[in-house]
């Protein structure tokens, strides 16, 4: 059986978020090779704040797996988690993370609150910035440029 490409899955799922009119950032969770979970952004269209691509995906896998903890699982994701996915990428002990763009406005791993080095955090994933960094930097400059 021929897996599909994490990465590659979470640009398809920013790709149907920015055809959703949502900013286009897409994430996969995938434990053993099996993809768990996928999610793109969802705020306008669900009316929820929290309703990021990371949230809604480990919502999904968590309910996937009967679990609030995602013990094993890797999160693959188009931009740098925010404060608030990295938070939830910690309580829910994801083992790794994979992130595309990095995020200096709104970025919390290697940008603003850098989440994961607070003495507070009780889980820090290992990750691992810049995969296809380029890519979603196109993939967002051209999102936002079509709303100006």
């Amino acid at each position: 059986m021929n897996t599909p490409d994490p990465m590659t899955e979470a640009f398809l799922e920013a790709r149907a978020a920015g055809g959703r009119d949502e900013v286009p950032v897409g994430a996969v969770i995938v434990r053993d090779g099996e993809i768990l979970a996928r999610a793109g952004n969802r705020t306008l269209e669900l009316k929820d704040p929290t309703a990021h691509a990371e949230m809604l995906a480990i919502r999904a896998a968590c309910a996937k797996l009967g679990s609030e903890r995602l013990v094993g699982c890797d999160l693959y994701v188009t931009l740098e988690p925010c404060a608030m996915c990295a938070a939830a990428i910690s309580f829910a002990r994801l083992r790794r993370l994979y992130w595309a763009a990095g995020d200096p406005k709104g970025g919390a791993i290697e940008h603003g609150a850098r989440f994961f080095a607070q003495p507070t955090c009780h889980h820090a994933p290992d990750h691992y910035g810049g995969i296809r960094e380029a890519e979603a930097g196109e993939l967002l400059k051209a999102f936002f440029s079509d709303k100006r």
